[in-house]
């Protein structure tokens, strides 16, 4: 099968160990099952692999990628759930300490063949374009959770999302303009603030600009440089929900703010896979959609890779596979 592939990690020149090529198709597994892929789309997460992190050498090579979607060995179109838990762990499977992600101990989604659990398969709606299925299982269902299970937001609340124009951001504003929610962004870039308007945000701010009021939660994806703000934006009894910090993790907390005020500070990380088969059903219920960047073959999957590692992204990056 062609994959792209980490053959070898180096944190200063990552795109030095991606190899696109022919790799064995996956065995047979026992309570396993095989998709053939018809599209899977980029994270950083596939960045941060190649660099090394989360991803030793002795698991080398290793096919990339977390999210896909495709045809089951039974013919149903389905989108592929990441996260590979425990059999015998029982309730939220991101609280599995055995749990991983594909690509982490076993072999990912940008291939022509990918074998996971038959648990974590999710029907796909005839709505939704492999493309825009392929999207969700990584960046939409952690913004999903973020906002529901992590933040339990309601219609009308106020929300920041800290850096437009990330998978993670998009999805988060397209989700919260959906479900009722006033949905505010920051970027130092005005093109980023412009299309974060036209995806549905109500106001975009310059990052670390003074805010019209205090919001009810910020949804923290950069970390150290804008943590600060994010406190400060944060009202009383708020929550700050954090999931990534692309910035810096070393950030700095007045924690008189946070007891005074009453504030939560929770981490995330990915979701269930009730919260994606939640997540697709609302994107066949409302409409809404992914916010594609571009959609490449997989055979260019290097190309892709360099236009992820440049930044010069909005929205996800998609690799396809012929019928």
């Amino acid at each position: 099968m062609l994959a792209a592939t980490a053959v070898r990690t180096d944190p200063d020149d990552p795109l030095g160990g991606l190899e696109v090529g022919e790799r064995p198709d996956p065995g047979p597994r026992e309570g396993w099952t095989r998709v053939r892929l018809r599209a899977a789309s980029l994270n950083h997460h596939d960045l941060w692999s190649l660099r090394g992190v989360g991803l030793p050498p002795d698991r080398l090579p290793m096919v990339l990628g977390c999210d896909g979607a495709g045809i089951d060995e039974d013919g149903n179109e389905v989108v592929v759930h990441a996260v590979i838990g425990d059999p015998d762990f029982r309730g939220d499977e991101t609280l599995d300490p055995k749990r991983s992600l594909l690509s982490e101990v076993y072999d990912g989604t940008l291939a022509d063949l990918v074998s996971v659990p038959r648990r974590n398969l999710v029907a796909k709606p005839e709505q939704l374009s492999f493309e825009e299925a392929a999207c969700l299982p990584t960046s939409w269902l952690t913004a999903y959770r973020m906002l529901f299970t992590q933040a339990r937001l309601q219609p009308g609340q106020t929300v920041l999302v800290q850096g437009a124009g990330g998978g993670v951001a998009t999805a988060l504003v397209a989700i919260g303009r959906a479900t009722g929610l006033r949905m505010w962004v920051t970027s130092r870039d005005a093109t980023k603030r412009d299309r974060a308007l036209e995806l549905g945000a109500d106001q975009a701010f310059e990052t670390g600009a003074r805010l019209p009021r205090r919001v009810d939660a910020v949804m923290e994806t950069v970390g150290e440089p804008t943590w600060d703000h994010s406190l400060k934006s944060l009202t009383q009894g708020g929550t700050l929900v954090v999931t990534g910090a692309t910035g810096g993790h070393r950030a700095v907390t007045d924690l008189r703010r946070v007891f005074f005020l009453q504030q939560r500070i929770i981490g995330s990380t990915m979701g269930t896979r009730d919260e994606l088969s939640q997540l697709v059903q609302l994107m066949a219920d409302t409409g809404v959609r992914p916010v594609v960047d571009s959609v490449l073959p997989l055979e260019e999957a290097a190309t892709a890779f360099e236009r992820l590692a440049g930044g010069d992204v909005f929205g996800k990056i998609v690799l396809t596979r012929p019928a």
